[in-house]
């Protein structure tokens, strides 16, 4: 089966990541699925002019309904969509953007969300169409790599204890940028942290927004916590292969049943980042 794939590819995201991982297992089940990004085209007329041509599509889907759905409109082969964050928070406040919306959840054959509330708000907001929503978490499963070490890991990260296997550590995976601000977490987590040394946050990933990581960091340093660290080295790099390299729980079936295709597939691997800032023992 072929299918035209339609999210946001922008560096360094989570759509961009998502994206990569459901194409690689719908193409793993036998498909061949075309990734492309939302702003090669200007209008719905433009994709179902794509979708015609020889050889044909027979498919497709997006991720987010306003952003990549609406291109869909057009098209006269089944689509199937996936909610976005946006789509739930900020889209459906917009009575414009509402409207094309449903108008995509009308006409796809399947939905999915990623959490149970993200469902809950899509039937709150939009027109209900509860039966073709199907809730699909995004799980990570991972397994260490022989020679990862969690104290060095951890040393480069910025927290200096010996003895490692009493800590809490909490891992955030989360490239630094307005729209995910990890801010107000980190100074929630400072004052758990004050109350209990063995509580610590570290964050990986890329700095996207020079100006918010500047934030993150002075945040730290008023602290007198460790900051963000140089480019990662030895077992941060290990870690960071074993995020992308991780099984996340898949979509499955879905391109099966809704649009005629052969076999399950999924989505898999955890977000490739760097490590961006630590928060350790003060």
């Amino acid at each position: 089966m072929r299918l035209l794939f339609l999210a946001c590819l922008s560096p360094k995201t989570g759509n961009c990541t998502t994206a990569e991982r459901i194409r690689s297992h719908v193409e793993a089940a036998g498909h061949t699925c075309e990734l492309r990004d939302v702003s090669e085209f200007q209008s719905a007329a433009e994709v179902a002019n794509l979708v015609a041509q020889n050889p044909p599509f027979e498919g497709a889907l997006a991720i987010h309904l306003f952003k990549a759905g609406s291109l869909l409109l057009d098209i006269q082969v089944p689509f199937g969509v996936i909610f976005g964050g946006t789509d739930i928070n900020e889209d459906v406040k917009v009575e414009q953007k509402r409207v094309v919306m449903e108008q995509v959840l009308q006409k796809a054959r399947f939905a999915v969300a990623f959490t149970d509330k993200m469902k809950e708000a899509a039937e709150l907001f939009l027109l209900s169409q509860s039966c073709k929503i199907y809730v699909q978490p995004q799980g990570i499963k991972t397994e260490a790599a022989e020679k990862f070490c969690w104290a060095e890991f951890l040393k480069n990260s910025g927290v200096s204890r010996e003895d490692v296997d009493d800590l809490n550590v909490f891992l955030l995976v989360c490239g630094l940028r307005r729209v995910k601000d990890p801010l107000y977490l980190v100074e929630a987590f400072s004052e758990w942290h004050c109350e209990n040394p063995q509580n610590v946050l570290v964050i990986i990933g890329p700095k996207i927004d020079p100006v918010l990581t500047v934030e993150v960091e002075a945040v730290a340093k008023s602290r007198g916590l460790p900051g963000p660290g140089e480019e990662p080295t030895g077992a941060s790099c290990r870690l960071e292969e074993e995020l992308r390299c991780g099984k996340q729980l898949g979509l499955g079936g879905h391109v099966r049943r809704h649009l005629g295709g052969h076999g399950c597939w999924g989505a898999r691997g955890g977000q490739g980042h760097s490590r961006e800032c630590s928060r350790g023992a003060e």
